[in-house]
């Protein structure tokens, strides 16, 4: 991945093109950025208006927290329901699409961890 670059060279870039009416590629080589960059920095102001970088990633609020109570009151009626059993069963009852990675981690936010059993341990050749 490539360092981001300074807003001053962007609008040097830009300018550039849209004012000085060089091509993309030959200001890119003039101020040593990519063509994929050059031509991305004039398309965001020839359709946009925009000289400013897009931002990136951000927060995505969790989808199981709304779903807390149904959740919580699932794993108490059956406790040894599987992550697997209750994604799916999220997905049908609710229309919910969490993986066994999202549950988990809404459960280990809970405090509640799913412990193997003395008993299954035993039950193992020696």
């Amino acid at each position: 991945m490539g360092r981001a670059c300074s807003q001053d060279l962007r609008d040097r870039v830009i300018d550039a093109v849209v004012i000085g009416g060089m091509s993309r590629n030959g200001a890119a080589a003039r101020f040593g950025v990519s063509v994929a960059s050059a031509v991305r920095w004039v398309q965001g102001v020839e359709r946009e208006g925009r000289r400013h970088p897009v931002g990136t990633g951000g927060h995505r609020p969790s989808k199981t927290k709304p779903q807390r109570d149904w959740l919580l009151s699932v794993i108490e009626v059956e406790p040894d329901l599987t992550l697997a059993a209750l994604s799916n069963r999220l997905f049908e009852e609710r229309g919910v699409k969490a993986d066994t990675g999202m549950l988990s981690r809404f459960f280990q936010s809970e405090g509640i961890s799913f412990k193997k059993k003395r008993a299954a341990q035993r039950a193992r050749p020696a």
